[in-house]
């Protein structure tokens, strides 16, 4: 069963790198996998140079590094058990929690992507934490829709559409442990959301949906949020214990 889940992965990128170059790096990482090598924790920093080189190549959006520190430090403090991710891209933020978090760490991630979804698989599959990081493909909302009341999380990092931040906020609120803490990126968004006027017409929405998502962790009782203006900006937002 899990030689035909490969292949088809494989098939699923030949047929599209007539379209999309990008295919054409994921096939053949795909079709070296077995003999790629796997990076135990002393040697990831090589396996995260190899996705950042990814990243840059194909224009694709990881945490930057004055964010990432700020996601290591949370992550390293509050050392979570149980981990939701909003957005996986190719796995890079994964990566960082994992590595920082407590050693028996599992790690939910969603991905709309299917391209995003197979590279993640990938660099997952060839780091200390194969097994430890499930990537769900589809919609975060829709996935969000589909976990069970049971599932609870103590970590959830938010890096997936801007505009739906106060929906996924929504959605998740019933997943936290009483001691969660919700770590969201790109909050300022290039700055435009402390912006009174001048934001770009189609940057509008999102701003719009980003400020309503600080002041509705800002404001809530609940909890304790600092807006972190490293990066893209970044709301850290603690459940307050009881």
């Amino acid at each position: 069963m899990e030689e035909l889940r490969v292949t088809g992965t494989k098939r699923n990128a030949a047929a599209r790198s007539d379209i999309d170059p990008e295919y054409d790096d994921i096939l053949t990482m795909l079709e070296k996998s077995d003999t790629a090598e796997v990076y135990d924790r002393e040697h990831l920093g090589e396996l995260k140079k190899q996705m950042e080189a990814f990243a840059a190549k194909h224009h694709v959006d990881i945490i930057n590094v004055n964010g990432r520190r700020v996601l290591q430090e949370v992550v390293a403090e509050v050392k979570p058990h149980r981990v939701l991710e909003l957005g996986t891209a190719i796995g890079f933020s994964s990566m960082l929690i994992a590595e920082n978090a407590s050693s028996d760490v599992e790690i939910t991630t969603m991905e709309l992507i299917e391209k995003r979804v197979l590279t993640a698989n990938y660099f997952i599959s060839h780091s200390p934490f194969k097994g430890r990081i499930k990537v769900i493909p589809g919609s975060a909302g829709d996935s969000l829709n589909n976990l069970s009341a049971e599932e609870k999380f103590d970590f959830v990092y938010i890096d997936a559409a801007k505009a739906q931040y106060p929906d996924y906020f929504r959605k998740v609120y019933s997943h936290l442990t009483e001691n969660a803490v919700v770590v969201a990126d790109n909050v300022l968004f290039r700055g435009l959301t402390e912006q009174e006027s001048g934001v770009p017409r189609r940057m509008r929405t999102i701003a719009k949906r980003l400020r309503e998502y600080i002041d509705m962790v800002s404001n809530n009782p609940e909890f304790s949020t600092e807006i972190r203006h490293d990066g893209d900006g970044l709301a850290i937002s603690k459940r307050i214990l009881k």
